[in-house]
């Protein structure tokens, strides 16, 4: 990639799998992938999921789930303008809230090679199915940000807190950059390294059984397995405060890595909490090989970024206060 930024920035969320991967989001490929010296096939290296691509499908699209070849391109050459992070707003308030230029950004350019409208492929509208549960807590959650935004550093995002990002995973989410995954390979494990918050996730493929349910982890319990040339990895033991898409610690994600070619790796996750959604939800993307090395994310908790908001937000107090 171009760029990767060494500092912390803002927030976004991540996501969640079922017991059942839906049939039509399993990937068929007739590419033979080589072989790890124990016999596992070789998914090993760094690989990249950067695309313009959303996960729901933009409501002007209604139900078309793909582009043709020309609105592709119309898309990807509107996102050039829009997504331009050097634009500057006479509104200062929304100028400052832009905080990086686009030369801190490294989305890419292009939508996915399948041209799908969303990312989601199951359901086909390209929704995240939220049940009632999900809705009422998301709309909790924002109305309760709107009114403590800052008052301590639990109330700030775990992003902007260094603990864990949107990209890390499980489920591994497209960001606006570092989007950098080194994927290593020792008999009886998986090892997944993601450059965004630095994270590494540890796969045991040896069948042993989930932790205990009063264990809980930040990016869960993974336990992994081949079907073929696939890696399928489950994960439970959620602990719930990530509230990724509002999700709950019954938070249940599967994902499964085909390598379809030298250069690419398809990735697909399905989601399922029934006190968030109504049905389970599934996605796909490349994971396309990248030039190494991943660098460090030099991202901790007590950055002066974290400092520097909550010092804001004790100043915004003491001026609203004076006003009174």
């Amino acid at each position: 990639m171009k760029h990767r930024l060494l500092i912390s920035v803002f927030s976004i969320g991540c996501l969640m799998a079922p017991s059942a991967w839906p049939q039509a989001a399993k990937t068929k490929s007739s590419y033979a992938p080589p072989k790890t010296p124990d016999g596992q096939p070789d998914i090993q290296g760094v690989w990249n999921n950067a695309t313009i691509s959303t996960m729901e499908r933009p409501a002007e699209f209604g139900a078309k789930e793909f582009f043709t070849p020309q609105e592709a391109l119309a898309f990807e050459q509107k996102f050039a303008v829009e997504g331009d992070r050097d634009k500057r707003s006479a509104d200062k308030a929304v100028d400052v809230a832009g905080a990086y230029n686009q030369g801190w950004f490294d989305r890419g350019n292009k939508i996915v090679p399948s041209l799908r409208t969303s990312l989601i492929t199951e359901p086909r509208d390209g929704k995240i199915p939220y049940g009632e549960e999900g809705k009422k807590r998301l709309a909790a959650a924002a109305a309760y940000n709107s009114q403590h935004p800052a008052d301590g550093p639990e109330d700030l995002p775990l992003a902007v807190r260094c603990i864990l990002w949107r990209t890390t995973g499980p489920p591994m989410l497209p960001g606006p950059y570092n989007s950098n995954y080194q994927v290593f390979q020792t008999p009886g494990y998986v090892v997944i390294t993601s450059e965004m918050i630095h994270d590494t996730r540890v796969i045991p493929l040896d069948g042993s059984p989930h932790l205990p349910s009063n264990i809980r982890q930040w990016m869960g319990d993974s336990r992994g397995h081949w079907e073929g040339n696939t890696l399928v990895v489950d994960t439970t033991n959620f602990n719930g405060h990530p509230k990724f898409f509002g999700t709950t610690d019954k938070l249940h994600v599967t994902e499964r890595f085909t390598r379809t070619s030298a250069e690419a790796i398809t990735y697909e996750f399905t989601m399922e909490d029934p006190g968030t959604f109504s049905k389970p939800w599934s996605a796909s993307y490349p994971l396309n090989r990248a030039e190494g090395p991943v660098y460090e994310y030099a991202c901790h908790e007590g950055n002066y970024g974290m400092a520097g908001i909550l010092g804001g937000a004790r100043l915004q107090e003491k001026q609203s206060a004076s006003k009174k």
